[in-house]
């Protein structure tokens, strides 16, 4: 249950905080200061989130003696992302996009190795979904709704992830016979 909620808190303070600062930034004219905090926090929380969407796989499957130690380096790394962009938002901006990738590809080397690969293809379809969103990211201001199209592959990666988490790991076999 720990578990679930960790994935589920990060998944919706994801979205929460990144709504709340959209929204503060199209009202931004008299909110500089709030702007600036939200956006700050917005970039902290995909650190959070990347960590959270490993925990189920991470906590809930048996993966060997490296994983143990990914469990906690992973949230380590979501720590060190979040006091860099404290420290160095918006500074340095390719070093923050290759945390992100280092950080969502990390885990994959223990998740990988697992003797039940049910869900594997549809985590490796959603993180697929998270890089080629990336393309749009950085063309913010290049190409048109550029912005906007990045949150759809968000939003359509987490929605695979979701999948697999709660088809292969929190659904009991009887529960997906029936339903096929």
């Amino acid at each position: 249950k720990i578990t679930a909620w960790m994935y589920g808190m990060g998944l919706c303070a994801l979205f929460i905080v990144s709504t709340v600062f959209h929204i503060v930034s199209w009202k931004k004219s008299h909110l500089r200061t709030m702007e600036h905090c939200f956006h700050m926090c917005d970039r902290m929380m995909i650190y959070v989130f990347i960590a959270a969407s490993y925990a189920p796989w991470l906590n809930l499957r048996e993966l060997g003696p490296l994983a143990s130690h990914m469990r906690w380096f992973i949230w380590l790394m979501a720590a060190g992302g979040t006091i860099y962009v404290f420290l160095y938002h918006e500074k340095y901006k390719i070093v923050e996009l290759f945390f992100y990738l280092a950080m969502g590809f990390s885990p994959a080397l223990v998740v990988t190795s697992m003797s039940n690969t049910d869900g594997l293809q549809e985590v490796a379809w959603g993180g697929l979904i998270y890089c080629l969103g990336v393309v749009f990211f950085k063309s913010d201001g290049v190409i048109p709704f550029a912005h906007a199209i990045w949150h759809v592959f968000v939003a359509t990666a987490a929605a695979v992830h979701y999948y697999a988490i709660w088809k292969y790991l929190y659904r009991s076999p009887a529960d997906i016979i029936r339903h096929l």
